[in-house]
């Protein structure tokens, strides 16, 4: 409880939105508008109360009856407070939960009661009659930011619970998952505690050298914290790797589908979503604009893009309009922001040739090949005779990719037709199958969203075991920012120690500034962590409370 008031939550069982209060006296003016979910009759809605006054409105509704056994379900009998002869319900369901093992570790109270609107609008006006004082409903994401306070919850699983109401994919849940075990806060907690104790080694350093009460000398404890603080920048930096595999989960995966005019791009795209997304003509240069539709495959979240058909401006036979020019434009600059670009071929009549346009060529020139996947498409292969070896054909392509220095040796190849399959023969449907590119996709994005685990693992704390190791897939975009500041602060102790180790003995007035320097650049790495979980000395956790318990609203 906060400021002295109880908040109140309504939920139903078929997850209906929530109806939140927004001040004390807003209980005492309800009407039929505000209780407008339509909850069918069938529903059973909660009522949830937190706070100290929980118990004392379960007296105020139930008369005499005594107060539930903790965490047992107990039919009662809601009484009008104002009219103990009026009931409201008579086989309402009553859960308690005494504090400070609760959800939001005070005293919980539900009352779940059957859905109909009348019932749902006598309860809640019962107890606005209760006359108990500071009694309204919570806010956005109130009942959360009681748990962060009371410990129930840090703020890497406030966001997990976010990412599980958000959740429409199964990754996307399983990511959610991963988040709410914790392991994540518990390792930035670990790591935190090690460089605290890193730093404090050379605080001890700066303060009691003269002393000499150390059993190593000051270049051996430096020399510690340093070997110390080199495998942490490893492990952050696969950390924040692995972060943006994770938003790639979050966010959906970028898919552009890159090619000449008239390839199959458009046909492939109403293929994979399995309706007329795009328009497909045998005309060429159909799309002009980016075609962006969202898309379950595998259970990842995926964005496929139907870029404009990339073809030279001084074609004469189709002159190349302002309109054409700017949607190729366009297509350039999504191919280059893509996750995945699925490079669009195809096969040139019956000559199993497949051409590689000089203007895709020219995008895959520029892709990144550290962040960027590619898979080639040849499409139209039903113009081919059952009895070609496929095989040959993409070994030839591969051969022309490799003299033209693009990517070709480790990427996938596949061979589809986006013709209606009823059309073909049998051969020809099992070896130009479009299930096999869409199986092909799935394999690209569980190696793109794996996590990436650390080349030395060890049971000190500081390294963590590769089953937990990859729960760090579930960090968010706000820890992988703080775990890029973190970062730059151990890579400016880095710099700045060796030019202490490189100082001479001369220059011992100028070295310890610089020892008091790497001690302050390893506590803002701390606090860098400590705004992670909300834990520490995190100076500006609150300027982020809002925008976290906003995002779960529960």
């Amino acid at each position: 409880m906060k400021n002295g008031f109880l908040s109140l939550q309504k939920t139903t069982s078929r997850l209906t939105p929530s109806l939140q209060l927004l001040d004390a006296q807003l209980i005492r003016n309800l009407n039929g508008r505000h209780l407008s979910t339509r909850l069918s009759k069938h529903d059973a809605v909660s009522h949830r109360a937190s706070g100290t006054r929980a118990v004392k409105i379960y007296h105020s509704l139930c008369r005499s009856e005594s107060l539930p056994k903790p965490r047992q379900a107990t039919v009662r009998t809601l009484y009008d407070p104002s009219d103990p002869s009026q009931k409201l319900d008579a086989n309402a369901l009553i859960l308690y939960f005494p504090a400070p093992r609760t959800a939001t570790g005070e005293d919980v109270l539900e009352f779940h009661v059957h859905g109909g609107n009348a019932v749902v609008k006598a309860v809640l006006a019962a107890i606005s009659r209760t006359c108990l004082p500071k009694i309204r409903y919570a806010e956005p994401g109130e009942f959360t930011r009681r748990a962060f306070y009371n410990n129930r919850l840090d703020l890497t699983e406030v966001e997990a619970l976010g990412d599980t109401l958000s959740a429409e994919t199964e990754q996307q849940r399983q990511l959610a998952v991963r988040g709410f075990s914790n392991a994540l806060g518990e390792r930035y907690e670990n790591w935190r505690q090690q460089l605290l104790y890193a730093r404090g080694e050379l605080e001890a350093l700066i303060d009691f050298s003269e002393d000499q009460q150390f059993d190593d000398t000051p270049d051996i404890l430096l020399a510690s914290v340093v070997k110390q603080v080199e495998k942490f920048k490893v492990l952050l930096q696969k950390s924040i790797k692995n972060a943006f595999r994770g938003e790639l989960l979050r966010k959906g995966i970028r898919v552009a589908l890159v090619g000449a005019p008239n390839v199959g791009k458009s046909s492939l795209l109403n293929r994979i979503v399995r309706r007329e997304a795009a328009i497909v003509s045998e005309e060429a240069g159909t799309t002009r604009d980016v075609v962006e539709v969202g898309v379950d495959i595998g259970g990842f979240y995926c964005v496929f893009g139907d870029l404009a058909g990339l073809r030279t401006s001084s074609d004469t036979s189709l002159p190349v309009g302002k309109i054409e020019l700017e949607g190729m434009r366009r297509a350039r600059e999504r191919a280059l922001e893509a996750d995945i670009v699925v490079v669009m071929l195809c096969i040139e009549d019956k000559s199993e040739q497949v051409h590689i346009p000089s203007e895709v060529e020219e995008v895959l020139q520029k892709l990144d090949k550290e962040r960027q996947d590619v898979i080639y498409v040849i499409n139209k292969t039903d113009l081919l005779p059952p009895f070609i070896d496929h095989e040959n054909t993409v070994q030839r392509l591969k051969q022309s990719l490799a003299r033209d220095n693009l990517p070709s040796s480790q990427q996938p190849f596949f061979m589809v037709s986006c013709i209606d399959q009823q059309g073909l023969t049998d051969t020809h449907r099992t070896s130009h199958g479009i299930q096999n590119f869409m199986a092909g996709l799935v394999q690209v994005f569980q190696s793109k969203t794996s996590a990436i685990l650390p080349n030395d693992v060890d049971s000190s704390g500081l390294f963590a075991s590769n089953e937990t190791w990859a729960d760090s897939i579930g960090a968010s975009e706000r820890h992988r920012v703080l775990l890029q500041q973190c970062l730059s602060h151990l890579e400016n102790f880095l710099a700045g120690c060796l030019q202490i180790r490189g100082g001479s003995s001369g220059e011992l007035e100028t070295a310890h500034t610089d020892v008091v320097v790497a001690a302050e650049n390893l506590r803002n790495a701390a606090v860098c962590l400590a705004k992670i979980t909300g834990k520490g000395e995190g100076g500006d956790v609150e300027e982020v409370l809002g925008v976290v318990f906003e995002k779960s609203a529960v």
